[in-house]
């Protein structure tokens, strides 16, 4: 008895080791294997049949050496499975799916920063729009005001989150870390952990980016004033410049949990305010803005649950539209109700609905 229970010690770990394995080579084959699906499949299949002959290797291990070849060969397949994984690399020459075609290019001088390709299409579904590409040039003394947006298509836990910068002469730019998916490709957030598409950080107007989310893909959206000082806007502004500047350096992958839109704002805000403390919230996006809440950067003097609701912009944003096409107000009509957050420093204090 005592000798099973020593074999069994050893055995169970392993084997569950195995298996953890054998489902993620299984799922990163599927994501990232061969193109032709028949070629794909018979590779898994050869993939799970190592598995098995590995798990048949630990639970026989007594037996000798059929069960140690068995092992052997599914180290193998493990050490060949790593060697191709080790080979995929992020790209830029891949053939993009339209709306993130373009990486963002950046020139800072002073004051002046000037931004080639800003996206500012013109959306009637998703795959009917006009494209635009812009050259675009804004005043970073004029900055005014930071707004968090967040785009809940999957759950109240699951969210797509957005900074929206405003400046004194009443244009907005938003800045959205997205997947930058291939032609045709759609996203999974599975295979977002399998290296299925690389990073990309769009800069759009509001009635580009925003509108697409509320009034075209049927998502539901809110729009939150953030306290923050000027120089820490301008700071933010900037670490967002230079991420488009790596991006387009060096290309990098998405993943579903480590680099995403959430966390690479929590990346670089952290630059800016020493101490900003991690918390599950920044991974279940959809709850970030409770975090900021808590963290007393949101217009406290309301409840979490009034700024939500005031911050809803979906009726507004689809009021906007005329005749399929977003009105010159968008950007003024979405904010129609949202309180601005206070300055740093300053005492929240509520105003009349």
């Amino acid at each position: 008895m005592n000798t099973l229970w020593f074999h069994l010690l050893w055995q169970a770990p392993l084997a569950l080791g195995v298996l953890l394995l054998a489902v993620w080579g299984a799922l990163a084959l599927y994501f990232r294997g061969p193109d032709a699906q028949i070629l794909r499949m018979l590779i898994i299949a050869l993939w799970g049949f190592a598995a098995v002959a590995g798990l048949a290797g630990i639970v026989g291990i007594r037996t000798g050496t059929p069960a140690i070849a068995a092992l052997s060969s599914f180290v193998l397949a493990t050490c060949m499975l790593a060697l191709w994984w080790h080979t995929i690399q992020p790209r830029q020459d891949r053939d993009w799916a339209p709306d993130v075609a373009r990486l963002l290019h950046a020139r800072m001088d002073g004051d002046i920063v000037t931004l080639d390709n800003v996206r500012n299409f013109a959306w009637r579904s998703r795959e009917d729009f006009d494209a635009h590409w812009e050259t675009r040039q804004y005043d970073l003394s004029q900055l005014s005001s930071a707004d968090l947006i967040v785009s809940y298509w999957m759950g109240p836990a699951i969210a797509h989150t957005l900074v929206s910068f405003g400046f004194r002469d009443g244009r907005h730019l938003v800045f959205s870390v997205e997947v930058r998916r291939t032609r045709g490709q759609k996203f999974s957030a599975i295979g977002g952990f399998f290296r299925q598409s690389e990073l990309v950080l769009v800069a759009a107007d509001e009635r580009d980016i925003v509108r697409t989310r509320s009034n075209v893909r049927g998502e539901t959206v809110y729009l939150y004033s953030v306290a923050l000082s000027r120089a820490a806007m301008r700071s933010l502004f900037e670490a967002y410049v230079a991420e488009a500047d790596q991006l387009e350096d060096a290309p990098r992958f998405y993943n579903t949990l480590t680099s995403n839109c959430t966390t690479l704002v929590y990346d670089m805000v952290k630059r800016i305010v020493p101490g900003l403390p991690w918390d599950y919230r920044l991974l279940a996006s959809g709850r970030l803005p409770d975090y900021i809440y808590d963290l007393g950067a949101l217009n406290t003097a309301y409840p979490l649950a009034e700024l939500k609701r005031r911050g809803y912009i979906n009726e507004r944003a689809q009021a906007s539209d005329r005749d399929g096409r977003s009105t010159p107000g968008f950007s003024r009509a979405i904010r129609e109700t949202v309180p601005p957050a206070p300055e740093p420093g300053t005492t929240s204090q509520a105003s009349g609905a």
